[in-house]
C-alpha cells in the first residue's frame, strides 16, 4: 500500500481565474505550490469527511 500512496495521478482541473488567484495567494502564504495547496486542501476535506 505504501507504493500506491507514492504514485500520483494526473488530472485536468479547470478553475476560474479568481479562484486560481485566491489559491495562489493562499499557497504562497503556506509556502506551497498551487498544486501542493490543492492536494493539501483535498486531503483535509477527505479527513474531515471520514471523521463525520
Amino acid at each position: 500500500m505504501e507504493n500506491k500512496e507514492k504514485e500520483k495521478k494526473q488530472i485536468l482541473l479547470r478553475l476560474s481565474s479568481s479562484l486560481w488567484q485566491e489559491l495562489a495567494e493562499w499557497a504562497e502564504d503556506d509556502f506551497r505550490s498551487i498544486n501542493g495547496q490543492i492536494e493539501y486542501l483535498l486531503n483535509e476535506c477527505v479527513k474531515r469527511r471520514k471523521n463525520k
